[in-house]
């Protein structure tokens, strides 16, 4: 995975905007239902959260598997010069809608930035640089009006067919054949110590799925859904396009073999 912290959550530098501008329901994620635009009941006056070591106690696990990938501080210290929402109230609602704009862009450059480190795509690399530094560009941008006008999805598209084209080089060092999942539903799957090794799990469901031990080296797992996923004594070694907000989403053990530079969750 990228190594750059500026593609990390930094709190401390942030607006509390993922408390603020985004909506939840009340569900096995969020004890109470909250409108896009209000603020959290527990967010306190210094941003920060008033339960954050206790989310899980508390019924708020959805938090505790978001991350903005850094566009808290970047829409906070830089779109909009450190102004915050509650001293400039007339820039609130424009900011709560930049926020998930940018939000966006930041997960493509983490994508990007992952698809560099992949060796066998090497021979990708001038166009994923260049995508890169487009993607930064649109993410730097403080003009808020021009961030809302973005064509988002034309943008996500380009991205999306390189990091296609990254995923089948890594996958085709694989030998034999490999399964291809993509987009598939295997909601409650039992998964048992299958051989996915390489296999390509774009997009696919695999909500509360049993993957215990199984073995999923050098899979593509790009937008995977992996909330609940039992990855016990699983083997994800190599896998690539893994976020840590997916890994936080599943479930796992010490047991559990992860890429490099992503963390065990410490609810495991």
């Amino acid at each position: 995975m990228p190594e750059s912290t500026a593609l990390t959550g930094d709190c401390a530098n942030c607006f509390g905007l993922c408390c603020v501008a985004l909506p939840f329901t009340a569900s096995a994620d969020f004890a109470v239902t909250k409108e896009a635009g209000k603020p959290c009941r527990n967010l306190q006056a210094d941003f920060r959260c008033g339960i954050h070591t206790r989310l899980r106690q508390q019924g708020f696990a959805g938090c505790t598997v978001y991350d903005c990938f850094g566009a808290g501080q970047r829409v906070s210290q830089v779109t909009f010069g450190g102004a915050d929402w509650r001293q400039a109230p007339g820039t609130a609602g424009q900011m709560f809608a930049v926020f998930p704009v940018v939000r966006q862009l930041h997960e493509l450059l983490w994508y990007l930035a992952e698809a560099l480190t992949l060796a066998p795509a090497a021979e990708l690399r001038p166009e994923l640089r260049e995508l890169l530094a487009a993607t930064e560009a649109l993410a730097a941008g403080t003009d808020a009006a021009a961030l809302l006008a973005l064509d988002l999805p034309a943008h996500r598209g380009r991205v999306n067919t390189l990091l296609l084209r990254a995923g089948e080089l890594v996958r085709a060092t694989v030998p034999g054949k490999k399964r291809d999942r993509r987009g598939a539903d295997l909601i409650g799957a039992k998964l048992a110590g299958a051989s996915l090794r390489g296999a390509d799990l774009r997009g696919a469901y695999l909500i509360a799925a049993d993957l215990t031990r199984a073995d999923l080296r050098t899979a593509d797992l790009i937008g995977a859904d992996l909330r609940d996923t039992r990855l016990h004594g699983a083997d994800l070694t190599g896998a690539f396009f893994l976020t840590q907000p997916q890994l936080n989403a599943a479930k796992g053990d010490a047991a559990t073999k992860l890429p490099a530079g992503l963390t065990r969750p410490s609810h495991w």
